[in-house]
């Protein structure tokens, strides 16, 4: 309640938001086929704190279709993370960069073919958002999830016609761990009839973080499992390292064999076990298009990621550096001037706390007063693993409703779910990896398009 009334509290110094409707984008030919909206809204008048948004209408029934708030981890990576490499209607192409600007295409399992989607760069400091005061970027779980609940409430103001839109907070990683705190800000305020009223009917999040050691700890029997690390070494651990967090292990014998498993987990792709390790040297100076610095057509660039292979994942994160700090794209965007001098996909430099020790008890409340919830995990993550995520789902003690089976797409298994008492679904996506829709968009999509109209996966 405490905390609620916190939220509540900056709720009250309101200020205006600034939005601008985007018919083109740089990269993309034509214009665009889905209504795009760019802004900020002011959430800390006191640091001059802006939180910058994209947020895209369903391309099927806005007046209708459910509103997702979506929220992206690290924490300190940008939501168009989730737009152009997960959920939202945009791809972009993967080409060899020669210093053009890289090329966008329209993606076909966009989440916004059955919701309207607010892409929220969250925390300050993260994306396109910014303070204009150095001590404003101090950030942590419960600033985050202020500011999230916050935005959301003063976004309503100026958007009013979808109040009535059913509404779900979403996002993956750690954002998980913030998703039900905003999400049980909001159902308070439902109960105490804070109005306007929000259509809150509940929360979807994929391999998230929970803030418990069960998130951590479940990578080691998870690499035994799919025959990363030795029956030995599993076992010197699960003996050695019984009732540690093994992120933090006070036996001198756990952080041993710790130090083992961690040269094994280091050497693998831990976003997604059966991809390639790809290289993050430095490119050559005879790689770069230029002076780093001076590159035509961008602002300053102080520091450019590495240019990884091209076959590598990894590669597009490496193009939407070059396409968000184009000039021509920051113009198209609105993106106020001289607020952030480097955009970088994930910031993870934020002076970051995490100050909620862990979000179960938000999860219980949540879900105990019947609101809706979806959890789940790309099967293939050795970061967060499915394993700690079926733990907690599991450790909340609701009766099962539907038990484990197999959910399919095209006839083929696309993963396993089950169903608990108050609306409660877990599911794994087969053969997914960290963010699940990046591996898996047709899966994925039709996960959420069967959820969300409340039907069985």
């Amino acid at each position: 309640m405490a905390l609620t009334i916190l939220f509540f509290l900056y709720y009250l110094s309101s200020t205006a938001l600034s939005a601008s409707i985007i018919t083109h984008l740089p990269g993309f030919q034509g214009p665009l086929p889905f209504y795009l909206e760019t802004g900020y809204v002011s959430v800390d008048e006191e640091n001059g704190l802006e939180l910058f948004y994209y947020f895209i209408e369903s391309e099927r029934n806005p007046s209708e279709d459910p509103l997702l708030l979506w929220l992206t981890g690290g924490p300190g990576c940008s939501a168009f993370s989730g737009l152009v490499f997960e959920i939202g209607p945009l791809k972009f192409v993967t080409a060899e960069y020669n210093g053009s600007l890289p090329n966008l295409v329209y993606h076909p399992y966009s989440w916004t073919k059955v919701a309207s989607i607010i892409f929220l760069d969250s925390p300050v400091g993260t994306g396109f958002s910014f303070s204009r005061k150095p001590e404003g970027y101090a950030t942590g779980d419960i600033a985050w999830s202020m500011h999230a609940y916050k935005f959301l409430r003063k976004w309503f103001v100026d958007h009013a016609k979808f109040l009535s839109n059913p509404l779900y907070i979403s996002g993956d990683s750690y954002a998980g761990k913030v998703v039900p705190v905003v999400t049980k800000a909001i159902s308070e305020d439902i109960e105490a009839e804070q109005q306007p009223s929000l259509n809150l009917k509940g929360y979807l999040i994929g391999n998230p973080a929970t803030g418990l050691k069960i998130d951590m700890n479940a990578r080691v029997p998870y690499a035994h499992g799919v025959g990363i690390i030795s029956d030995v070494l599993y076992e010197l651990i699960q003996r050695n390292c019984e009732g540690e967090d093994y992120e933090k292990p006070v036996r001198a014998q756990c952080a041993t064999d710790l130090d083992a498993f961690d040269k094994f987990y280091s050497e693998t792709q831990a976003t997604q076990i059966l991809e390639p390790k790809c290289a993050r040297a430095s490119p050559k100076p005879e790689e770069m298009i230029g002076d780093r610095r001076s590159l035509k057509g961008y602002i300053e660039l102080h520091s450019p990621p590495p240019r990884p292979a091209l076959k590598c994942r990894s590669y597009a994160y490496f193009l939407s550096y070059y396409w968000a700090n184009s000039n021509v794209t920051r113009k198209a965007l609105h993106i106020k001037k001289g607020t952030v001098r480097e955009w970088q996909r994930c910031n993870l430099d934020l002076p970051y706390t995490k100050d909620i020790p862990n979000n179960i008890n938000y999860h219980l409340s949540i879900t105990s007063k019947g609101y809706r919830a979806l959890v789940y995990s790309g099967d293939h993550d050795l970061v967060v693993p499915f394993l700690g995520t079926q733990a907690w789902t599991r450790s909340l003690n609701f009766s099962v409703v539907d038990e484990w089976r197999s959910w399919h797409v095209g006839g083929h298994i696309a993963g396993y779910t089950t169903t608990y008492s108050n609306n409660l679904t877990f599911a794994t996506v087969r053969g997914a990896g960290h963010t699940a829709p990046e591996y898996k968009p047709e899966e994925c999509f039709a996960m959420v398009q069967r959820w969300i109209s409340s039907r069985p996966l």
